[in-house]
């Protein structure tokens, strides 16, 4: 089997009757299969799919895992060449595999790569253009001090979509919404992190594979439409917690030494510069995830499972610091 796409669903049957319509029909070719890992759900997700999506192949877990665990035990029975990472709330276009399979065959030092990620809900609007996504838009980037952002998406900003991002280049990061990767490499990598169980986990896997020496590339010729916040609406207090944990588990894991310290050291302020904004805005919930989540970020650093983890990465990699993180401050646009 050359390429198997695996959508990760929890109780998502009303999401799978909206969106596997167009991923079965434009999915195609005897070399390429459509698998479902369930995780764990106690809606008719199963009934759904045996009866309206025979085509589709079913791998049952038997609990929620989350979006991190539950791909890495899926992914563990897949034995495909490539591996498509496809969030359940994503509409495919037709030949859409195609662009994004051939580019991987012809680069072998890139180990990941994705589509043009655009938004459906402005496609449904009838917007023209229609806008970028916020999970991924054309390819994601990171700045200097470990903030993620996305070529057409900056924090809660997104462009509309004019062609400007229609080139291949490499990028720091592919979404997790929409990612081809080679298996062998993701399995050799430690696939992704189940401590983080959702947000970021995609982010901290590709630079694990920059760091071994892997290249990662949007290829906009292929394009998809993503709804988006299917699992956390983007206003949810716990996304806020995730990805503010997250992304110190990511960059202490990552980080060189002495560039972590200066990190972590801007990031106190900023974090906590964050946290009285949404305070000032009467979002109290968010303001107490983001404090949650640096408290539970150094009691996890207090177990051994994390610094092991630290301490592989650090020793398996080959480039020090990946050379696409920019110099673009986005934490300027905070107060934006």
């Amino acid at each position: 089997m050359k390429c198997s796409v695996v959508i990760l669903n929890w109780n998502g049957a009303e999401m799978m009757r909206r969106y596997m319509p167009s991923v079965v029909q434009h999915t195609d070719g005897e070399d390429i299969e459509v698998v479902v890992a369930d995780n764990g759900s106690t809606d008719e997700s199963l009934r759904v799919l045996r009866e309206e999506f025979p085509s589709v192949r079913i791998i049952v877990l038997d609990r929620n895992y989350g979006f991190a665990e539950g791909y890495n035990r899926a992914i563990a029975q897949i034995k495909s060449k490539y591996t498509v990472l496809l969030n359940s709330d994503v509409e495919v276009t037709a030949g859409w595999l195609t662009p994004l399979l051939s580019y991987m065959d012809s680069h072998q030092e890139v180990a990941a790569c994705q589509p043009k990620i655009l938004s459906w809900t402005s496609k449904e609007r009838g917007d023209k253009p229609v806008l970028f996504e916020h999970a991924g838009a054309a390819g994601g980037m990171m700045d200097a001090l470990g903030y993620p952002f996305c070529r057409g998406r900056v924090l809660g900003k997104v462009e509309s979509d004019h062609g400007q991002y229609d080139s291949i280049v490499p990028v720091f990061w592919t979404s997790g919404a929409a990612m081809v990767v080679r298996t062998a490499v993701y399995q050799e990598t430690g696939g992704l992190d189940a401590g983080f169980f959702a947000h970021m986990e995609e982010i901290d896997l590709c630079w694990r594979m920059q760091c071994r020496g892997y290249r990662l590339v949007c290829v906009p010729q292929s394009v998809v439409y993503h709804l988006g916040g299917g699992s956390l609406n983007y206003e949810s207090p716990r996304k806020t917690y995730l990805n503010f944990r997250n992304n110190m588990l990511m960059l202490y894991k990552n980080l060189p030494a002495v560039r972590l310290f200066i990190v972590f050291f801007c990031r106190f302020i900023l974090d906590y510069a964050a946290a009285l904004q949404y305070l000032l805005k009467g979002l109290g919930g968010h303001a107490r995830s983001v404090v949650k989540a640096r408290g539970d970020f150094w009691r996890m650093l207090r177990t051994t499972d994390l610094r092991q983890k630290r301490k592989t990465n650090r020793s398996l990699a080959t480039v020090s610091y990946p050379s696409l993180v920019t110099n673009r401050l986005v934490f300027f646009r905070i107060f934006s």
